[in-house]
């Protein structure tokens, strides 16, 4: 059996014990697993789509390589590991990411400021409905906090009814319906979702 394979057999297994959950920034080393979570969660390896699936997580690699290495004083990618296990790395596995950033407001808006948003939430597909994504949301709160935002912006996809009740299960509230549009199929709605920390 080839080290992938061992890795892809501990993964179909896996359980989180959220005290053995380690939140903390990521690092350089963290790119490839990280590239491989986000990768998985947003894109499709079915049918013809497997064939640009390396493409895509290629650019993610890429994208994700380039925020690291800004250094801006805003931005902050988060990982979760459970120590556990250590496939991935020293610190155990990497089992879930998310990034915040402080966002522009919309060019259509004349008047605005910047505020915190929170991006690219990903879990292993094994690891989710364990509260791996509960702590990386807190960690998000915290960092909004210590830049000296109360206020906490992300989307959601109004056909995504698991991340939606996790979202209102953590005082996340409706701020804004986006239209939707597409040429080629009918596209679920994004929803502006905003809370309010305290």
């Amino acid at each position: 059996m080839t080290p992938h394979e061992v890795a892809s057999e501990a993964q179909q297994t896996l359980s989180v014990d959220a005290s053995r959950l380690t939140i903390r920034r990521a690092k350089d080393q963290d790119l490839i697993p990280l590239s491989d979570i986000l990768a998985d969660s947003f894109h499709s390896q079915k049918g013809l789509w497997r064939l640009v699936y390396p493409i895509w997580r290629l650019g993610i690699y890429e994208d994700l390589r380039n925020r690291l290495r800004t250094n801006s004083p805003h931005y902050a990618c988060f990982v979760a590991l459970n120590s556990d296990t250590s496939v991935d790395g020293a610190d155990g596995l990497l089992v879930g990411t998310v990034e915040i950033a402080l966002r522009s407001p919309p060019s259509w808006q004349l008047q605005g400021h910047h505020y915190p948003y929170i991006s690219n939430l990903a879990v292993r597909k094994s690891c989710r409905r364990q509260g791996v994504a509960f702590q990386l949301l807190l960690a998000c709160e915290r960092q909004s906090l210590a830049w000296g935002f109360p206020h906490l912006y992300l989307h959601v996809l109004d056909s995504n009814d698991q991340a939606r009740q996790l979202y209102l299960k953590m005082g996340y509230q409706l701020h804004h319906m986006e239209p939707s549009y597409s040429l080629w199929r009918r596209c679920p709605q994004r929803l502006l979702l905003h809370k309010r920390l305290t």
